[in-house]
């Protein structure tokens, strides 16, 4: 019966094959195992007798050169060894179905044996990897890797806000995670030729590839982000397509699906991309930067990306500090009214951007930054108004402000007040009063007629309460002095209690 299992073996293909097609189901093929007397080779590995004696059926000589591909790489002679690896390379391109493992745990063991036999070949510095080794090794991939996830994939982050479910992890580990590593050695390998490569590693295979940043499994995205890293530092010819398709991903995931497990490891990878632009930045990059990487902020799933989202802004405006006016704006658009732990975020980006901002940007933004920083500080939300308080703490941002105080005390010094007043947390009091010493260490003059300015104001809407009131109780009385006549409304007087 092993003979139906090695039937489904790949036989040779043409040179222009497709090398870059999805599955369009799960690919799990789940060949019958055999109870054929199992023997090892000299290496230790556990193969069947009858897969040795059939193997040479399934691999022709017009293949494979008539090497035996269940052979180790040492048995064979140096100019043999890339058509065994090719041979062994189709011998991995068969699919088990691993929701049972009971089922064909003998042909699971050698195609693990084998990938691993791969993997050691691979890292020891082989001779230059041909068109076919090539392509061979591309279409294992496709075979093993590039596969349509199941409907309830992707609600890892979408349907569970608070973290309490595991993400799912791939039963098929144990032979994907052999191909992934097998994969990343090949890329990064000296023997691989950029110029050969991008024939098979192409633009299908990378859109593939990015697909499966989806999975739920956090061991495969780890594996991708590394592979797409190396693939875009080796191929320079694939630079601007890999930058494109990440940027669909995030314009699908902001604006359609707001569904995606990848975002993070994407995030990652194009925070490397950043710090490697030239100056001055092309306008593509800035065109990126406000519309998809500012947007970011905007689903509910910020916090499980937020440190890789933050990076890549902050490399944006340490590459071009104009950009951190543009990128405060942004975050202003998209500020988290209702969100406390979402503003804590917002807060700590904004003091990183304030801590390169040059005084020309920041004199642009500082008004509407800084209102809104003030409501901040009004929070009822202890951990927000706390937050904000501590930009104080900053000498960077004590600066700034101290070079714009006329400006920027008039807008805070009521906030302060306010908190002073009727704030309930002590912590936060204790942290107002603080700022509070500190501006009228800084100007006291001005802190002193900004403060006369607030006692006034508040006089006034006192004054301005407090005749609506009489208002009000005039046009009661005169409602209860009024004869009543059909269809008149009445004035109810409330019951006292």
């Amino acid at each position: 019966m092993l003979k139906q299992f090695l039937s489904r073996f790949p036989r040779k293909s043409s040179k222009g094959d497709s090398v870059d097609r999805p599955r369009s189901g799960s690919g799990n093929n789940s060949p019958t195992s055999h109870g054929g007397v199992l023997q090892r080779t000299t290496s230790g590995t556990v193969i069947s007798s009858i897969a040795k004696r059939t193997s040479s059926a399934v691999f022709p000589s017009s293949v494979v050169a008539g090497i035996e591909p269940l052979l180790s790489f040492k048995d064979v002679p140096s100019s043999e060894r890339l058509n065994l690896f090719i041979s062994k390379l189709s011998l991995c391109c068969v699919i088990f179905n691993f929701n049972d493992p009971t089922k064909s745990t003998s042909e699971k063991e050698l195609k693990r044996v084998t990938l691993i036999e791969l993997v050691d070949f691979v890292a020891s510095d082989p001779p230059r990897f041909t068109e076919q080794a090539i392509l061979a090794m591309c279409k294992m991939c496709v075979n093993n890797l590039f596969r349509v996830f199941p409907p309830n994939y992707g609600s890892y982050l979408s349907g569970c806000e608070n973290g309490d479910e595991e993400p799912m992890f791939d039963p098929a580990w144990s032979h994907l995670g052999l191909v992934y590593d097998l994969l990343l050695k090949f890329v990064t390998c000296s023997s691989l030729e950029a110029k050969i490569a991008k024939k098979y590693i192409n633009h299908a295979f990378i859109l593939n590839l990015i697909d499966l940043f989806d999975s739920e499994d956090p061991r495969e995205r780890e594996y991708l982000k590394t592979i797409l890293h190396r693939i875009y530092g080796k191929f320079m010819v694939h630079r601007p397509y890999i930058r494109r398709t990440i940027g669909n991903v995030f314009y699908a995931y902001i604006y359609e699906t707001e569904r995606h497990n990848g975002i993070a490891e994407l995030l990652e990878i194009f925070g490397s991309v950043v710090c490697g632009f030239a100056l001055p930045l092309k306008e593509e990059h800035k065109i990126f930067l406000w519309r998809a990487l500012i947007p970011l902020h905007k689903p509910k799933q910020l916090g499980v990306y937020f440190q890789q989202l933050s990076y890549c802004i902050t490399q944006f405006v340490e590459k071009e500090p104009k950009l951190a006016s543009i990128v405060i704006r942004g975050l202003l658009k998209y500020w988290p009214i209702t969100n406390s732990q979402k503003e804590v975020m917002f807060l700590s980006e904004l003091e990183e951007i304030l801590e390169g901002i040059t005084l020309g940007e920041f004199q642009k933004v500082m008004v509407p930054l800084f209102w809104r920083i003030g409501c901040c500080i009004n929070s009822s939300n202890f951990q927000v108004a706390e937050r904000a308080l501590f930009f104080w703490n900053n000498d960077q941002i004590v600066d700034l402000i101290a070079h714009n105080r006329h400006v920027i005390l008039p807008i805070i010094i009521p906030a302060l007040e306010r908190n002073v007043q009727s704030h309930w947390n002590q912590s936060v009091l204790n942290s107002t009063l603080n700022v509070r010493k500190m501006f009228t260490e800084m100007d006291d003059p001005l802190f002193q007629a900004c403060h006369d300015h607030f006692t006034e104001e508040q006089a006034k809407v006192s004054l301005v309460a407090e005749e609506r009131k009489e208002t009000w109780e005039r046009l009661e009385n005169a409602a209860s002095l009024q004869p009543l006549t059909e269809n008149t409304a009445v004035l109810v007087t409330p019951l006292a209690r």
